[in-house]
Order: structure tokens, then sequence, then C-alpha cells
């Protein structure tokens, strides 16, 4: 019988997952904040480490993009061109959902990548699983250990080359752009007018004027007060660069 070969990224998911699953040994429920920057694969990372923990785990992903404040409040606050930065976030909401998760069950909003807005018809009701993964924006600096019921028990910085995450951003535009000529109903529909020169264009000039000032300024120096940071290669490798629990 012949086994496929581990890769190097698969190597680095399966030693994250290894460290969470004896993290959540010691406890009845573990809630691990992932965060990085826009595009840097913190879906798709959450995802791969609950397909490797679910062996063994009960374990639920969400993101924080459903504690965003809803379109129509983000206009009312002028605070449309700075989605993804903290205060356009929930905090209040996403921490009571926390700290209710602990001892049962809460709500969890989802956010449509289609409408580009939170979708009521999303929310998850989400019972006390043995690991969270929470991935997205919007953390603030967790507190010292033993962490406040309202906050992530540890939180994961995943970094990588600003060069890198801005080849990704791109891809991943020019990607959902492209499928929004079967969903008129996407977002990305609204730049179907333009050439594919003229979307990079425009895209590249989103990161620049807002993602990544927020990487710069928010993101990025959660890196230094994480408990565990990963490093990520343009060929997405993974690997854990820190783990300041040890």
């Amino acid at each position: 019988m012949t086994t496929t070969p581990k890769t190097p990224a698969d190597e680095g998911i399966r030693a994250l997952a290894t460290r969470l699953a004896e993290l959540q040994s010691d406890r009845a429920g573990l809630i691990a904040g992932l965060t990085g920057s826009v595009a840097s694969g913190k879906t798709t990372l959450a995802g791969a480490l609950a397909d490797v923990l679910d062996d063994t785990l009960e374990v639920e992903t969400v993101s924080t993009d459903g504690f965003l404040f809803p379109n129509s409040v983000l206009a009312e606050r002028d605070l449309t061109l700075r989605k993804g930065f903290p205060e356009t976030y929930d905090h209040q909401a996403l921490g009571t959902a926390l700290s209710a998760l602990r001892t049962g069950e809460a709500p969890f909003p989802a956010y449509s990548h289609v409408s580009y807005d939170v979708d009521p018809a999303l929310t998850r009701i989400i019972a006390q699983p043995d690991v969270l993964i929470l991935e997205g924006l919007g953390f603030q600096p967790l507190s010292p250990p033993p962490r406040e019921a309202h906050e992530p028990d540890l939180l994961i910085y995943l970094d990588a080359s600003e060069d890198d995450l801005l080849f990704w951003f791109l891809e991943r535009f020019v990607r959902l752009w492209n499928a929004a000529r079967e969903d008129h109903s996407s977002f990305y529909a609204n730049f179907l007018h333009m050439s594919e020169p003229e979307l990079m264009e425009f895209a590249q000039s989103v990161w620049e004027r807002i993602n990544l000032p927020n990487l710069r300024e928010n993101i990025a120096p959660l890196k230094q007060r994480a408990d565990i940071v990963l490093f990520k290669t343009r060929d997405h490798t993974v690997t854990i660069a820190e783990d300041r629990l040890l």
C-alpha cells in the first residue's frame, strides 16, 4: 500500500494542531484566536486545523467578520472605507458570545463575501465545542493569563511578508471578480465593467489605502503579543516560528 507523503505545509499544520490538542487537554473547552493580515489565509488555515483536529475532538470554526457592524451602521458612522479596522467591530457582542459559549451555547453571526455585509440568515448556534477557532481581524491585545471569559484563551498570529500578502490579495480579488460573471449578486459584480489591468490597479489601490495601513497600524502589532507566531511562505508552507506558551 502506498501513502501520500506529507508536504511541509501539512507538517506545520499538524504540528499546530498537536499543540492545540495539548492545550485543550487542560481545560473543558479551548478558544483559540487566529489573526493576521487580510489575504494571509486565516480561513483556510482554520479549516485545515479543524480537519486534523476533528479526528479526536469536536471543533468549530467561526470568523470575527460576523461581528462587523452592518454596512448601514458603518455608513452612518462614516466607517465604510475602514471596514476591518478595530472600530468597525462590535467587540461587546463578540465578548458576550465567547462568555456564553464557555458554559453553554451562543449565536455566532456570519458575514457574506457575496453581499459584502453581515447576513443574519447565516447565523449559527454553537454549543460548547472542545476547540473553537476564532479567525479574523479586529482582535485586541489579550490580558495576561489566565484570560477573561470574554477573551480567547490564546492568540495565534499568522505572519507573512508584505509582498506575499499583496500577491495573495490580488490573486483573490481577480478570482472573486471572475466568479461574479456567473453570480451578478456578488459584490464583485460592481467591477465587471473594468478590464483586468484596470481591476488590478484598483485592487492595488484598495490594498495601499485600506489593508496595508490596517496591517501596519493594528494587526502587525499583535504579533508581539501573540502566544504562538506562525510564518507562511509564498508556497503556503506554514511553520511555527515562536511558541511563547512553552
